[in-house]
């Protein structure tokens, strides 16, 4: 197979000069095997040190992905490919893990640049406190990403928030002993894009402590078009009103709260955007508003 030129030389774009490896971090990353992916592995193969394995789940298949791992080894990082017949993130995230053997793992998205010093830091925080789930800053890609964490206070909580725990899926870190404590990702469809959320929820009310780490910073990308964009906003209100469903069922009365605020927060979201003629605050309120019921109730089955 002729591979894109840019794909020949990855590894020379990576800067091939070996760095320190960490032995006890491995990171995986779920795809379906976007372009975005090859950006989101020069990143992490530019990082100021490099991870004792990088695991790609690859649901998409690509043989291409294949090659840009292949580019890699050769730079001298430790790679697995795993071409997954799995559908989800959930499913993609859970299928990686099941490979890790570091005490440590490290997860981020394709669509997630690291920045250059993300694994150092996030290896020193989980180091200190291997108890705990580290999430750290997301800053906009392009200009109509708004799903952002950008606060440089550095947070700990020990329960979870009315309003939301702050836990981004693509900038996250854990121990293996987290995980095994707290359990796989939820596979289930009605929550497709709220695994996450789900998961942290489940950690934190564990006792697990979530700790965000302005230092620990990626950049997610804006590749979606307005239309495709105004889809995932459906998509993440129905998989958070599956979330909110699936605790309603077994009685939490915190998520009752917690989903209630949702639905005002959504309302002033549309509403602000309606009066300040931003049209993606608009079509976030109000997929948010429509979804949230539906995913409710799909939760509650």
């Amino acid at each position: 197979m002729n591979r894109p030129e840019r794909t020949t030389h990855l590894a020379a774009q990576a800067d091939p000069s070996k760095r320190l490896v960490l032995e006890d971090v491995s990171i995986v990353v779920p795809t379906l095997g976007r372009d975005t992916l090859q950006e989101c592995l020069l990143r992490i193969a530019r990082g100021s040190v490099w991870p004792g394995r990088l695991i790609i789940v690859d649901q998409g298949r690509r043989p291409v992905v294949a090659d840009w791992l292949n580019s890699l080894e050769e730079a001298g990082l430790n790679t697995l490919y795993i071409p997954s017949l799995g559908t989800g993130r959930a499913s993609g995230l859970n299928e990686g893990l099941h490979e890790v053997k570091t005490p440590f793992v490290a997860i981020t998205d394709d669509d997630c640049f690291v920045d250059a010093s993300w694994l150092e830091v996030l290896v020193e925080a989980l180091r200190t406190r291997p108890d705990i789930v580290a999430s750290g800053r997301v800053l906009a890609g392009g200009d109509s990403v708004i799903l952002t964490a950008t606060s440089e206070e550095r947070t700990e909580y020990r329960r979870p928030r009315l309003n939301f725990d702050r836990l981004s899926g693509g900038n996250m870190a854990t121990s293996m002993a987290v995980l095994r404590k707290v359990g796989a990702f939820d596979e289930s469809t009605y929550l497709r894009t709220a695994e996450d959320g789900e998961w942290i929820y489940r950690a934190l009310r564990a006792g697990v402590g979530l700790i965000y780490e302005p230092r620990m910073v990626v950049t997610h990308m804006d590749w979606r078009e307005a239309e495709a964009r105004s889809e995932q906003y459906r998509s993440y209100a129905r998989s958070h009103g599956g979330f909110y469903g699936k605790y309603l069922r077994r009685g939490d009365w915190f998520i009752g709260v917690r989903a209630a605020i949702h639905f005002v927060r959504a309302f002033r979201t549309m509403l602000r955007g309606l009066l300040t003629g931003n049209n993606e605050l608009r079509i976030m309120g109000r997929s948010y508003l429509a979804g949230l019921p539906g995913g409710i109730l799909n939760g509650l089955r």
